[in-house]
């Protein structure tokens, strides 16, 4: 059996919406999320729900029933004897999510640029220029936050809400790998180039040329998830014939 990974130390919780009543099960739930999705319980983290409820003051009900919610979400998974963790995919598994997110992406793009108003080039606008700060400041954690942020704001204004909700939902199970974390400065601002053309090209209401600087800088991404080390334990094992 393998080892359980030790809980890394937490930043602070928000505080519940009402003090005196504690925290609801839907705020724990958004809380765990959040937790995951920023990155600071990695890929593998055991998730005590002991240890979860004396951080919350609640009883281990509310936090196992948000757990449950995580694993329809894929963010956690559950295993007999184990317990809950947050889930590690395996290198080929983060690959094919990429590829599935380059899919629903560019659909979205297509319908998107035409439809978007002053209001989406706006907030468009400001995320490209968080993305930029980032890039100034070398903060690979902020990159990797407004990237997400940044992709949303071109796919949002398509008018197709279910496949924008299968988009981030990809999108999702791949955040706890952190995956820009773990790349160059200098590969980043490559990326960040693209970003630019996808800015201009949304901006333009050209959708020719915003699927283009896609196409090329989904190939960047996927060369660069390519790169991303598979010995540090960021990665679950392939599969062997026994365990299926």
């Amino acid at each position: 059996m393998p080892s359980r990974s030790r809980l890394p130390r937490l930043p602070e919780l928000t505080p519940p919406a009402d003090p005196r009543r504690g925290y609801s099960q839907q705020e724990i739930l958004a809380e765990l999320r959040r937790l995951i999705l920023q990155g600071s319980l990695p890929p593998g983290t055991g998730l005590p729900l002991r240890e979860f409820a004396q951080r919350f003051d609640v009883s281990a009900i509310p936090v196992r029933e948000s757990l449950q919610t995580l694993i329809g979400e894929g963010l956690v998974e559950h295993r007999p004897n184990f317990g809950y963790t947050v889930t590690r995919l395996t290198a080929a598994e983060l690959r094919e999510l990429y590829v599935v997110r380059e899919q629903l992406e560019s659909a979205a793009l297509a319908a998107a640029v035409r439809r978007a108003g002053e209001e989406d080039h706006r907030l468009a606008t400001e995320a490209h220029a968080r993305l930029e700060q980032a890039v100034l400041e070398e903060d690979p954690a902020a990159y990797h936050r407004e990237t997400r942020t940044f992709h949303l704001a071109l796919t949002r204004p398509s008018g197709m809400p279910r496949l924008v909700h299968m988009l981030e939902y990809a999108w999702n199970i791949t955040e706890p790998v952190q995956p820009m974390v773990h790349v160059s400065a200098g590969e980043r601002a490559i990326l960040h180039a693209d970003h630019s053309r996808q800015l201009a090209a949304f901006l333009a209401g050209d959708a020719e040329s915003l699927l283009t600087a896609t196409e090329q800088h989904h190939s960047r991404l996927n060369h660069v998830v390519s790169g991303l080390p598979t010995d540090t334990g960021l990665f679950a094992e392939p599969a062997t014939p026994e365990d299926i």
